[in-house]
C-alpha cells in the first residue's frame, strides 16, 4: 500500500491501533504508545552493531531493517498523535518551522528546548 502523505498514513495506522485505551486519548494509551517508542532503541542497536561488526559499512540488509524499524517508530508517532489529537502534518509542520527558526537565528547547534 502507498500513502500520500503523513495525514493519510496517520489514518491508516489509526485503522491498525489495537492496544489498551486505543482511541480514548487517555494515559493508558499514551503510556503505551510512548514505551512503544523504544523502537528508536532498535536502530541504535542495529547502528552500533554496524560499527562493531560491519566497519561502518551498511549492507541492504541492514538498510532493509533500519526502514523496517522507521516505520515501527512511525506507527507510534502516528498512533500517539491520533490520541492527542493533533494531525501528523501539523506535527511535522512545527517541528520543521522550529528547527527553520533556529537555524536563522543561528542556534541549531547547541542544547536546551528554547533555543
Amino acid at each position: 500500500m502507498r500513502v500520500d502523505g503523513f495525514n493519510e498514513y496517520q489514518l491508516v495506522a489509526k485503522s491498525t491501533a489495537i492496544y489498551p485505551g486505543a482511541g480514548d486519548g487517555g494515559l493508558e494509551a499514551l503510556t503505551y504508545l510512548g514505551l512503544g517508542l523504544g523502537e528508536a532503541g532498535e536502530i541504535q542497536g542495529k547502528l552500533k552493531k554496524v560499527l562493531r561488526d560491519s566497519d561502518g559499512k551498511i549492507s541492504e540488509e541492514t538498510k532493509a531493517a533500519l526502514v523496517a524499524e522507521l516505520g515501527d517508530l512511525l506507527w507510534y508517532i502516528a498512533n500517539m498523535a491520533n490520541e492527542l489529537r493533533v494531525p501528523l502534518n501539523e506535527v511535522a509542520t512545527g517541528n520543521l518551522s522550529k528547527l527553520l527558526s533556529r537555524k536563522r537565528r543561528g542556534v541549531i547547534r547547541g542544547s536546551g528546548d528554547d533555543r
